[in-house]
């Protein structure tokens, strides 16, 4: 061995050092997104209980990080309830040690082949009935990120397209029916906009759902809203927004979605080109 090689030993690692860090840099800003990735985000704990289910059921493998980038333990999930979830220990002890003393730990695997990520704020270790296991609060929040299923469109502002969201039934029995804008669509959901901000919207609610797409048709469908926040347009007129995905999307209606989208972007390029 050279004198080279015995001083620095750890050369030939250090570029998957570094990209495992950017890895886990990306991981950090999809998860502290509040903006592109917000509609993917679940925050209720009944949401975050039907992923961590099929994660426990399909022994699916985490990738958890921790001291940015530079450790990681691989493990599973073995159970959760409403105080925490329970994870394996991993095969290296010192990289147990390592994790119990980390104060943030970003955790990524895969459920059905979309990547699902979230923060733990720290680990203990506990005893299980099937031995030592890692212990962890809730997460505030889990990602579940299939944007890149789908190809999203943001809406033509001089054509705005609307929809007609049909919510759930009131005390008197009946059904409320309100129009809203269309900031974005994809085969995967909708970006909806200018919603009143007297409008009943949270998380997790399954709403019905008519848009009328210009010289293509009219898809009908439910969605379950994934986020829900507040903005304020410039002129200082308060609205609600809401990222929603389609739930059981009928083969015809995504079909047109798809039309929709191709036309729109033929159109603007044909703008752009200086055709029309």
């Amino acid at each position: 061995m050279s004198g080279t090689e015995a001083e620095n030993p750890s050369t030939p690692e250090a570029p998957a050092v570094v990209v495992q860090q950017t890895a886990v840099q990306k991981l950090a800003d999809e998860l502290l997104s509040t903006d592109e990735f917000s509609q993917y985000m679940l925050n209720s704990k009944s949401e975050m209980f039907a992923v961590f289910r099929g994660m426990v059921e399909h022994v699916s493998q985490i990738t958890m990080f921790f001291n940015e980038g530079r450790d990681m333990v691989l493990t599973s999930m073995i159970g959760y309830n409403d105080k925490g979830i329970s994870l394996d220990l991993g095969a290296s002890a010192e990289m147990n040690r390592k994790a119990l003393e980390a104060k943030k730990l970003f955790c990524v695997t895969q459920l059905d082949k979309v990547k699902v990520q979230f923060i733990l704020r720290g680990v203990r270790r506990v005893e299980t009935a099937g031995g030592p296991a890692f212990f962890a609060a809730l997460p505030d929040s889990v990602l579940r990120l299939q944007r890149r299923e789908y190809y999203r469109l943001t809406t033509p502002i001089a054509h705005p397209l609307k929809c007609f969201i049909t919510l759930p039934p009131a005390t008197d029995g009946k059904r409320q029916v309100i129009e809203a804008s269309i900031g974005d669509i994809s085969g995967g959901g909708v970006g909806v906009i200018s919603v009143p901000l007297d409008v009943p919207l949270e998380t997790g609610l399954e709403l019905g759902c008519k848009l009328d797409l210009p010289e293509v048709g009219t898809v009908t469908g439910t969605v379950v809203i994934r986020s829900v926040f507040d903005s304020v347009t410039r002129s200082g007129v308060k609205s609600r927004r809401a990222g929603c995905e389609f739930l059981k999307l009928p083969g015809a209606m995504a079909t047109m979605i798809q039309r929709y989208i191709i036309k729109v972007e033929r159109e603007r390029k044909a703008r752009e080109s200086g055709m029309t």
